[in-house]
C-alpha cells in the first residue's frame, strides 16, 4: 500500500473510518499541526495513546490509527480552538519521528478500505442494535450516509458507539476481517449491561 509522512495526533479515544471525533487544541504544536492541515486539505494520523499523556511529552501510541481530516472548527469562548475531524482511513505506523516541539510525525502505509459484504443474515440483529444506537444521537448521522447492508460499516459504527473499553475499541479498529468484527461484537453484546 502506498507510504505517506503524517504528523500524528495521540489521544485516549479511538478514531474509526467515517466516525467523528471532537478535539479540544491548545497546545501550539497541535495549533500549527491542524492549521497547516486546514490550509493545505491534508490529513493527520488519530491513534490510542498506549503510553503516556495528550500535553506535554511525546506519548506513545498504536502502530493502527486512523488519518482524520478537519471538518469544522470555532474558536472556543476559552479561547481553546475546538475541531471536528472525520475519519477516513486505518493505517499502520511503520516509523516515528518526535520534533523539537514534541510533535509525532511518522511514516505510515495506509491499510486498505474493507471491500463491500453483507451482513449475515444470522448477524441481522446486530443492524436492530446498531439502529437503536443511532437513534440516540441522530443528529450526530443526519448528514451521513447510513450503511445498514454494509457489514464493515455497521461493525465500525457498533464499536464507535458501544460502551467498550478503550483496548475493546482498538482491537475492533485492528481487526481486518469484518464478518469476523461483526461476530466478536456479537459476543461483546452478550455482557454488555444495558442490553440485560
Amino acid at each position: 500500500m502506498t507510504s505517506n509522512n503524517v504528523p500524528l495526533f495521540p489521544v485516549h479515544s479511538v478514531l474509526f473510518p467515517g466516525a467523528t471525533l471532537s478535539l479540544r487544541i491548545f497546545e501550539p504544536r497541535y495549533t500549527e499541526m491542524i492549521s497547516d492541515c486546514v490550509k493545505n486539505e491534508k490529513g493527520f494520523g488519530v491513534c490510542l495513546i498506549s503510553e503516556g499523556d495528550e500535553v506535554g511529552l511525546a506519548a506513545i501510541s498504536h502502530e493502527v490509527g486512523t488519518i482524520a481530516y478537519v471538518i469544522d472548527w470555532h474558536m472556543r469562548k476559552d479561547d481553546i480552538l475546538g475541531v471536528v475531524v472525520r475519519g477516513k482511513q486505518r493505517f499502520k505506523i511503520n516509523r516515528q519521528a518526535v520534533a523539537s516541539n514534541q510533535l509525532l510525525s511518522a511514516e505510515i502505509e495506509l491499510i486498505k478500505p474493507e471491500v463491500h459484504i453483507e451482513v449475515p443474515v444470522e448477524l441481522k440483529h446486530l443492524i436492530d442494535v446498531l439502529e437503536e444506537q443511532i437513534s440516540q444521537a441522530p443528529k450526530k448521522y443526519e448528514a451521513s450516509d447510513l450503511k445498514y447492508d454494509d457489514a464493515s460499516w455497521v461493525g465500525f459504527r457498533l464499536a464507535e458507539l458501544l460502551p467498550l473499553r478503550l483496548s475493546q475499541k482498538q482491537y475492533f479498529l485492528e481487526l481486518d476481517d469484518p464478518l469476523l468484527r461483526l461476530e466478536r461484537l456479537d459476543d461483546v453484546l452478550e455482557h454488555i449491561e444495558f442490553l440485560s
